[in-house]
């Protein structure tokens, strides 16, 4: 049983956590930036280290600033952009993105971006450690 089971239901999110880079200042800014939206549709934030640290995420540590995650309550888990689309798919103005980017070339091509802008995130924000 993971430490995100142990907690209070009242304390649980609907569907899941939006898990991020703690130590990356775009990742955190983003995120923190969206945490309303996110949570009226039954999301919560935790950074990907605290959720690595208290068991609540299960994976090696040098795979664990690979990609945002959501991690539902049931375990599941999306991982990169497809974590967004996940989360687009409940927001009711989201949801045209959700529909163009899950199509075949178009969801390539999300991936393509994404990817690229996972490995560059730290140019865009002086604060982010990565190297």
């Amino acid at each position: 049983m993971t430490k995100l089971n142990q907690e209070s239901n009242a304390a649980l999110p609907r569907v899941g956590w939006v898990l991020y880079d703690g130590g990356c200042g775009f990742c955190s800014r983003w995120v923190h930036s969206w945490e309303k939206i996110i949570g009226k549709r039954g999301f919560s934030i935790k950074d990907l280290q605290s959720a690595w640290e208290d068991g609540s995420l299960k994976c090696p540590k040098e795979k664990l600033l690979d990609d945002i995650l959501v991690l539902t309550r049931d375990g599941g888990i999306e991982s990169g952009a497809d974590a967004y689309l996940f989360v687009a798919r409940r927001i009711w103005w989201a949801w045209p993105f959700y529909a163009i980017f899950r199509l075949p070339g178009f969801n390539w091509l999300l991936w393509r971006g994404y990817r690229w802008f996972n490995r560059n995130r730290y140019h865009i924000s002086r604060h982010c450690p990565l190297p």
